[in-house]
């Protein structure tokens, strides 16, 4: 299982490529590394046709100087798997491990990960190299660490041999097709088959439960593959060295805690947008899934790594300039390296690793930049990098350990996001499926709660299931299931357990309507939560537009608070009205219910929270905050945690503007040293990024008094 880290301190360094280097900068480039405080590089893991140019002729020696050099250095090795790019000897003599996006369209070659990985040609050739590699390293003192593969999971494979893998799967899971027929409703437009060989391919499938079942099987291929090499590299690998991979969360054979469960620490790739992206207020937006956009998305990064093994992880690859294509440079302002660094750390993060050194002067990822720029004579990213190694440096051990605090628990389904990838609930502007709907739904919350000062956990709902109770209604006060749409008896029964222990539940739209096979479920909905909840529907809508939302009295709305994307028509039996909607001449009326249930208490969220909304429901469930005993206005983030017995603070000012805090008790700042006295002015420069010490009954220096900047 994913565990703490075994080291002590924040590994800080980059992705490193001797091999796409002239000749010559060998040393150079070491020597500049260590000068900025890098404890780690990752190697190896992108250039399969180096390491066995030619079927079966390995050059296995190329590296020996850079890990030579590194351990001369101090700076310690992750020692990559190249299987994610296979060299074009192994296209050409087996072209039938490329991938098929549908059945009979293959993938094109020209990029990287377009073959099928379970392919068993794939896996001989691909055994093969990574126990060449990892023998030739595994004793060397350098190596830390292995990454197996990258970023696993980017294909869904339909290849004839992946279709017949998939009957076999049924066949285990369901025994006989009189089963399948029944729980997959297949009397429906006559689906009913006599023989597994009758089941038709994935391509026109208009199935919801056949497609959310490929889509499970889909992901035990990624999770089978990276298990499989883990064992393999286990054979070498020392008592002290870890096995990890890097996660792309968007990928969609990925199912982050049942990958991670094989491997010995979490690891994962935030790319976000720099520049206005990481505004606090008014972010500029982006279009793309694999990449973030809002200071919110860079946290809920951090809380979703740490959901995947709900343990501290390894950031294996993030922004050093512009990233992704020549069109899209939006390299950092001052200041936002070390800001978005320390929203890493603050959720979890014991290692920073850049991708990637230098700007290559080549291949598709030209422009996406590195701590060196194309001229590779350092410059400001570089001097910035090296300003927060330093400060790495001086922070040294105090993260070890370290667990950020939570004030609520959001609950994250995979299965729903599958289903819902194609069997939405929620359209887009042009009346178009909304295939993120899910996601899109779980960030209006997440979003929302941050920006009202909510520090949050993320929790898988098998994690929910194996929690003991009486600990989830202790660590987290709140527990918001935003859409939780797949899910057995099981977990509806134990989110009404937890408000009757004394937690505070918040429902959303479409939990509990369906079931673990994603059909509507026969019976009132919320099924076996209306009672908790003290309300109930038959009726809903989606909504075209914002639909108003007003206080009935309790709760503080934002100016411009409504729903957006879809409404409950809610029948209210026992609960109280928090907010209603506007009147429409459907006749939605309650939009925020609440209900005491046992020790706790249900409330039900009747729509999609726009902004003010979620903001404003954040602060009803929670009214005190970190934030609020900083006095620290909006543009100003504060993120706390725990690391044994110290508390720790990270608070950083997320705009171009100079903003103050009050220190709520004695301080130490851990990078600087300063200490601060309870009540002292703080004054956060713009993109100001700061750690502290929070005293907790142990004695701090404490000054006069006075402002600090």
């Amino acid at each position: 299982m994913a565990a703490r880290p075994r080291f002590s301190g924040v590994l800080f360094g980059a992705a490193y490529y001797a091999e796409y280097q002239p000749e010559g900068t060998l040393h150079r480039d070491l020597d500049l590394m260590k000068d900025a405080g890098f404890t780690v590089i990752r190697v190896g893991e992108s250039v399969w046709s180096t390491w066995e140019p030619r079927e079966g002729q390995f050059d296995l020696d190329w590296l020996q100087p850079v890990l030579d050099g590194a351990h001369a250095r101090g700076i310690g090795v992750i020692l990559g798997t190249p299987t994610y790019a296979i060299p074009p000897w192994l296209q050409t003599r087996h072209p039938e491990i490329a991938a098929e996006s549908s059945s009979g369209a293959r993938i094109g070659w020209g990029a990287r990960q377009e073959m099928d990985q379970s392919q068993p040609a794939y896996r001989f050739y691909a055994e093969r190299i990574v126990r060449k590699v990892v023998a030739r390293y595994c004793d060397h003192p350098a190596v830390i660490g292995y990454q197996v593969d990258n970023e696993p999971g980017s294909v869904l494979a339909h290849n004839s041999s992946t279709f017949h893998a998939f009957l076999e799967w049924l066949r285990d899971r369901y025994g006989t097709v009189e089963r399948l027929n029944e729980e997959w409703g297949l009397v429906y437009w006559s689906h009913r088959v006599t023989e597994w060989s009758q089941l038709w391919k994935p391509d026109g499938n208009l199935m919801p439960q056949y497609q959310l079942e490929w889509r499970r099987f889909q992901a035990t291929l990624a999770t089978e593959l990276i298990g499989w090499q883990a064992d393999v590299v286990r054979e070498y690998a020392r008592d002290d060295q870890f096995i990890t991979t890097c996660i792309s969360y968007p990928r969609p054979q990925i199912s982050d805690d049942e990958l991670v469960a094989q491997l010995d620490v979490t690891a994962g790739n935030p790319y976000y947008l720099m520049q206005a992206g990481l505004d606090a207020l008014d972010p500029a937006t982006g279009s793309e899934r694999w990449w973030h956009s809002g200071v919110p998305a860079l946290f809920q990064w951090g809380d979703r790594a740490w959901s995947s093994a709900q343990a501290p992880f390894l950031v294996t690859e993030t922004n050093a300039q512009s990233i992704g294509g020549p069109w899209m440079n939006h390299p950092p302002f001052p200041g936002q390296i070390r800001q978005a660094a320390f929203a890493l750390l603050s959720r979890g993060a014991r290692m920073i690793e850049y991708w990637h050194w230098h700007t290559l002067h080549f291949g598709v990822e030209t422009y996406w930049g590195g701590i060196l720029p194309h001229s590779q004579v350092p410059g400001r990213v570089y001097r910035e990098v090296a300003a927060l190694g330093a400060a790495l440096g001086r922070i040294g051990g105090a993260l070890d350990d370290y667990a950020p605090d939570a004030d609520a628990l959001m609950l994250w389904s995979t299965d729903t996001k599958w289903s819902w990838n194609f069997f939405t609930p929620l359209a887009q502007a042009d009346g178009s499926p909304n295939t993120d709907a899910y996601t899109d739904i779980f960030d209006a919350w997440h979003h929302g709660l941050f920006e009202a000062g909510i520090q949050l956990r993320v929790q898988h709902v098998r994690q929910f299931l194996q929690a003991p109770l009486d600990e989830l209604v202790t660590q987290f006060p709140v527990l918001v299931a935003p859409a939780v749409y797949v899910a057995e008896d099981a977990v509806l029964d134990k989110l009404a357990a937890y408000a009757e222990a004394g937690g505070h539940l918040v429902v959303g739209i479409r939990t509990g309507y369906g079931d673990d096979l994603a059909r509507a479920r026969l019976e009132v909905a919320p099924a076996r939560l209306a009672g908790p909840a003290g309300v109930h529907y038959e009726e809903y809508t989606n909504l075209s537009s914002p639909l108003p939302v007003h206080s009935a009295g309790e709760i503080d709305l934002e100016p411009g608070a409504a729903g957006i994307g879809w409404a409950d028509l809610l029948e209210v039996d026992d609960a109280r009205v928090v907010a209603g909607f506007a009147a429409t001449e459907f006749g939605a009326r309650a939009a925020v219910t609440t209900r005491a249930h046992g020790d706790g208490r249900v409330s039900y969220v009747a729509t999609v929270p726009n902004p003010e909304l979620a903001r404003s429901i954040g602060r009803w469930l929670v009214p005190d905050t970190q934030r609020q005993r900083w006095s620290a206005p909006r543009e100003v983030t504060v993120a706390t945690g725990r690391a044994g017995e110290a508390a720790l603070a990270f608070v950083s000012n997320w705009s171009g503007s100079r903003h103050p805090v009050t220190a709520p008790c004695a301080l130490r700042d851990l990078a600087s040293g300063d200490a601060h006295g309870p009540g002292d002015t703080i004054v956060l420069d713009p993109r100001d990024a700061r750690l502290f010490e929070v005293a907790t009954g142990r004695t701090l220096p404490i000054p006069t008094p006075r402002e600090k900047s």
